[in-house]
């Protein structure tokens, strides 16, 4: 399958380490200028200059709008526009049973994973529509239409992240404006390494061998920044099925 997004400058959330590495890798390797925004950029300098001159390391916490809006100016300052957007910022500890949870702990959660994704649509939007098109990921899980024990936090906010990406969708579409969600099922990501390390619910316990790469994720990514995905906007795109697998061209 060819990909080739020359040109296109993307805005990765949660860019140090994780999907937001791999997708910023594999965005750049297809051509796109990517801007790695992250709460330090100690790793993700590190990373842009491994990639080199068509990448940007931007400090950015996606719980405040005024960062999130900087690092969309940032983009278009540095290379002219902003096509794609992936919104993939997000944590999962601490995780616990509701009657056991932390109050702060659990509205920051939803101040990153979920107000965060709204400052990211907040923020591209007026950006895209002027350029006259656009591409906003959102990262969206299993999570947002099951319940889990301990993960009532995820669980609520990823719920949320897929109502954004609908509404989205609904409010911007006719402005050539493509929102889409991906859920990529279980990553090998150190979000996985504190599941497990917690011990609550099934999820918990998963083989570490049935974990995808985030590496397949950034190929998703790239996939669905192209006109190939247009099908799955406004909605949830799983990458659990062969199907979804053998559409990005990760299986034959």
């Amino acid at each position: 399958m060819s990909i080739d997004l020359t040109g296109k400058t993307a805005l990765i959330t949660g860019a140090s380490r994780g999907i937001g590495e791999a997708a910023s890798r594999i965005l750049a390797g297809y051509g796109a200028n990517v801007v790695l925004a992250a709460r330090s950029t100690g790793d993700t300098a590190r990373i842009a200059a491994e990639i080199g001159g068509q990448a940007l390391a931007v400090t950015c916490d996606v719980a405040r709008y005024a960062d999130v809006d900087t690092a969309v100016k940032k983009a278009v300052e540095q290379f002219g526009s902003l096509d794609i957007l992936v919104n993939n910022a997000g944590v999962i500890d601490p995780i616990a049973r509701l009657a056991e949870s932390d109050p702060e702990a659990w509205g920051q959660i939803v101040d990153i994973n979920f107000k965060g994704v709204y400052h990211g649509l907040r923020a591209a939007i007026p950006v895209m529509k002027k350029n006259g098109s656009g591409v906003i990921i959102n990262m969206s899980s299993g999570a947002a239409t099951g319940a889990l024990e301990g993960w009532s936090h995820y669980c609520a906010t990823k719920a949320g992240v897929l109502s954004l990406t609908r509404c989205a969708h609904v409010e911007n579409a006719a402005d050539n404006i493509r929102v889409v969600g991906l859920s990529p099922g279980t990553v090998a990501t150190s979000m996985q390494r504190s599941i497990r390390d917690s011990g609550v619910n099934p999820v918990s316990q998963l083989d570490w061998a049935r974990h995808i790469t985030p590496e397949w994720v950034g190929e998703a990514i790239a996939w669905l920044s192209t006109d190939a995905a247009r099908g799955h906007d406004g909605g949830d795109f799983s990458l659990r099925t062969e199907e979804a697998r053998r559409a990005v061209g990760l299986i034959d």
